[in-house]
């Protein structure tokens, strides 16, 4: 039997979007269904790297928080190099320094309003407790969320 071949996604962002605005992205490892991030030695590295891109203003990231086989950002991109090739580099980089096995591509939504923000936030920290990894979402620690500058505006 052959399975349909998935088609890459676009990630072309609009010229009407304006630079700062935020996105929902999941990235997934692969196999799925396996802990490959939250573990000693490569969460930590992982969540650097988030920090890393931060700090150098490669990407505003508002939060980012790794699951065993995924993980979720909340993140605002520059119009140059855009979504899709500043994720790639920063998989490449990770995959390559770390033995992280991503899968092809990642998904992405357009964040709209300081609600749909403040929606995914949420739904984002309260991941590790649906799945029953933690009792509560501040018991959660393999998450990046920085409070050092203010985020670009909506």
């Amino acid at each position: 039997m052959t399975l349909p071949v998935r088609k890459r996604l676009p990630h072309q962002v609009p010229q009407w979007v304006s630079e700062g605005s935020f996105f929902f992205i999941t990235i997934n490892c692969e196999p799925r269904g396996q802990n490959h991030l939250c573990k000693a030695g490569i969460g930590e590295t992982i969540l650097d790297a988030a920090r890393h891109n931060h700090e150098r203003l490669v990407w505003y990231c508002r939060l980012m928080l790794l699951m065993p086989d995924h993980l979720h950002g909340i993140i605002a991109f520059p119009i140059e190099p855009g979504i899709k090739m500043t994720v790639t580099h920063w998989k490449r980089y990770v995959a390559f320094h770390y033995g992280v096995s991503w899968q092809r591509d990642f998904f992405d939504h357009r964040l709209r309003s300081h609600h749909e923000v403040e929606e995914k936030s949420s739904y984002i920290l309260m991941n590790p407790v649906r799945k029953g990894l933690c009792e509560r979402p501040e018991e959660w620690s393999w998450l990046f969320r920085p409070a050092d500058r203010p985020p670009p505006s909506l």
